[in-house]
């Protein structure tokens, strides 16, 4: 192995850090808690260091945001993959979602709903952004029905299933009736 190779390893694995550590310290403390200083103190690198990776919060957001999406496309595919059927993959496939969304709620926060950096719905979209809507897409197409697109159709159920899961983590919805709720969404979208 040549010198830079080894340098290009390195500095590869000391980004995978940061974004671990800022994963890791966000899903126990919050965003709010995610601070450079703090990133470095607990990598055990300078600032500088942790600079010349990332410019800053936005993009360390930006990096654990692809990193869930991608997590979260594997998720949904396998949820999906498992069940028989069009209705009984699109119920897996929101279950999936919702159970990333509630054992990730930092990971799921930098995804959704903080700036990091990343356009969506645009030619610019980062491939771990669009992959995830695809995986979506993929289960959800089928079961558009007549005379919908089935992206419409998909941004549509994204949307219920964002919804469910950012109103019951604010505690907005009684956890009660959460299975009730993925019935509901199903029954009323779904038409196959």
């Amino acid at each position: 192995m040549s010198v830079q190779e080894r340098k290009e390893r390195e500095r590869a694995e000391r980004e995978r850090l940061i974004v671990a550590t800022a994963r890791e310290l966000a899903e126990q403390q919050g965003w709010d808690a995610v601070t450079t200083r703090r990133l470095a103190e607990r990598i055990e690198y300078s600032q500088p260091v942790l600079y010349s990776h990332f410019r800053g919060k936005r993009e360390i957001i930006g990096a654990v945001a692809l990193e869930g999406a991608a997590e979260l496309a594997a998720a949904v595919r396998a949820a999906a993959s498992a069940a028989e059927g069009p209705r009984t993959r699109v119920t897996a496939l929101a279950r999936a979602y919702l159970d990333f969304a509630e054992r990730n709620p930092a990971v799921y926060d930098a995804i959704f709903q903080l700036d990091g950096g990343l356009a969506f719905a645009a030619e610019d979209t980062p491939g771990p952004l669009k992959d995830a809507f695809a995986a979506l897409l993929e289960n959800l197409g089928e079961v558009a029905g007549e005379g919908v697109h089935p992206g419409l159709f998909t941004e549509v159920f994204w949307a219920a299933l964002h919804g469910l899961a950012t109103l019951t983590r604010a505690g907005r919805l009684p956890p009660t009736e959460a299975e009730r709720r993925v019935e509901l969404v199903v029954d009323r979208l779904v038409m196959a």
